[in-house]
């Protein structure tokens, strides 16, 4: 065999991620919101955009002084549509609402004061004025459910006090509002909130101490070690329930509040299901026309590379966003089709969906459908889902081998079971495995006891009633 060298030609394919391609994937992935704000930050970089609402005011300025419009106008009016002729045929159009502001006089707060905040103003009207600098150390050492992050002894040497005046100091913040702030540990947070439980059985303090076993259903336990009847126990169990572990959390900043934007909206109306791509909150583009002289100019100016180069960086923007128009709503119209019957019937009419089925129905690559469907919501007749909801999993076999159960089929069959169930002989989860079975939902004993961990029901022993 002899090596030596040569010239060939050869075809290959091959994709070249352009500036442009990943800007139109980086569109297709964002949701309402995070589109509203990526075009408005366009908006800032490229001269040539500009909403449609700029428009209709220049328009509107230049019938008021009686300006009309140039015959080049109407020659780039009809450019502008051949550039964009090719998209016209599967541009999805949708009507915007013009909602007309009014005044309100509803008085309302910008935000929620935080529960330093609110700590804070309860302890500048008390009289503590020794150990106020004290308690403001503490509040500001509470983590986000109440707790007190530190010891007492780390008080009383970072603010060099002695340990009674740390104490002290303690003492006032727990008396503030909600009670259990400030608690060291789960026992001292409920035993603080105590109070709130008029009349309270002098019991329940004692229980307190076994929480450990009161979490895990070891109740003859307590009832074994406190000398009282298991039916006593669960009854002072009861009452500690109704007390907040957390009381903290309802103080939560409006950081941590998520409002949910759906992307999608689909209505039935006249027996038939309704698709409108929510993207009110997205400004409408439009190209400049202050920008055009500087095209008409033969001349290759730096002036006029600037601005074909920002043409066609806004006009492949604006291609963009309708093209993610028209992939949601070829995704949502496909998922429409597959889940009517969970659409109009509900939970139990879900049927098995993968994002190959959306893919070969509206004849793109599954991870386009992936990307489109990333962290997106819509609003249907049962409610709001994340779009990743309607791709329910096949799971578990009927007696005719048949395959068409979803998770959400069998969760919502498992909480209906154990809802029902006589709560002094509760179902233990190879119980509930062969109720299952005869829904022909045939799963596995340990697969029931991890749906029944994912819809936050205790096992057996905890839910058993005496």
């Amino acid at each position: 065999m002899r090596l030596g060298y040569g010239l060939s030609l050869e075809q290959t394919q091959k994709l070249i991620m352009t500036p442009e391609l990943r800007q139109a994937i980086t569109i297709l992935q964002l949701s309402a919101l995070e589109l509203s704000t990526y075009v408005e930050e366009q908006l800032l970089e490229n001269p040539l955009l500009e909403t449609q609402e700029e428009i209709l005011d220049v328009k509107a300025e230049s019938e008021a002084n009686g300006a009309e419009e140039s015959p080049s106008d109407d020659k780039w009016e009809v450019d502008w549509q051949d550039y964009f002729h090719d998209q016209e045929e599967n541009r999805v159009r949708q009507e915007r609402v013009v909602v007309e502001e009014k005044q309100r006089f509803d008085p309302f707060i910008t935000a929620a004061p935080t529960l330093q905040e609110h700590l804070l103003e309860q302890l500048h009207v008390q009289k503590i004025s020794a150990s106020l600098p004290v308690a403001e150390y503490i509040v500001g050492n509470l983590d986000d459910n109440g707790g007190l992050t530190i010891t007492l002894e780390d008080i009383a040497r970072e603010k060099n006090v002695s340990l009674e005046t740390a104490e002290e100091a303690l003492a006032a913040v727990q008396g503030l509002d909600p009670l259990g702030i400030g608690a060291r540990s789960l026992e001292e947070c409920l035993r603080l909130q105590l109070p709130l439980l008029p009349n309270y059985p002098p019991e329940l303090p004692e229980l307190l101490k076994y929480l450990e076993d009161l979490a895990a259903g070891r109740l003859q336990r307590i009832a074994h070690a406190m000398k009282l009847s298991i039916s006593r126990v669960q009854e002072l169990a009861d009452l500690i329930r109704k007390l907040d572990p957390k009381p903290g959390l309802r103080f939560s900043g409006p950081g941590d509040v998520r409002y949910i934007v759906p992307d999608v909206v689909i209505e039935e109306i006249g027996g038939e299901f309704i698709i409108l791509v929510n993207d009110i909150t997205v400004p409408r583009l439009g190209i400049n026309k202050a920008y055009r002289e500087a095209l008409s100019n033969e001349e290759e100016t730096d002036t006029r590379k600037f601005v074909e180069q920002k043409l066609n960086a806004a006009a492949w923007l604006i291609r963009s966003i309708e093209q993610r128009r028209l992939t949601l709503y070829k995704v949502a119209n496909a998922i429409v089709k597959w889940q009517t019957d969970f659409l109009r019937y509900g939970i139990r009419h879900l049927k098995p969906l993968t994002l190959r089925d959306i893919a070969e129905e509206i004849g793109v690559h599954e991870s386009t459908v992936s990307r489109a469907t990333s962290h997106k919501y819509v609003q249907t007749p049962r409610g709001i889902f994340e779009f990743k909801f309607f791709f329910a999993n096949s799971m578990g076999r009927g007696h005719n081998n048949d395959s068409n159960i979803t998770t959400e089929e069998i969760k919502f069959a498992l909480r209906e079971i154990i809802s029902s169930e006589n709560p002094k002989s509760p179902y233990s989860d190879q119980k509930l495995a062969d109720l299952l079975k005869a829904k022909t939902m045939v799963i596995s004993r340990r697969t029931v006891a991890k749906y029944r961990d994912e819809l936050g029901i205790p096992a057996a022993t905890v839910r058993k009633r005496y």
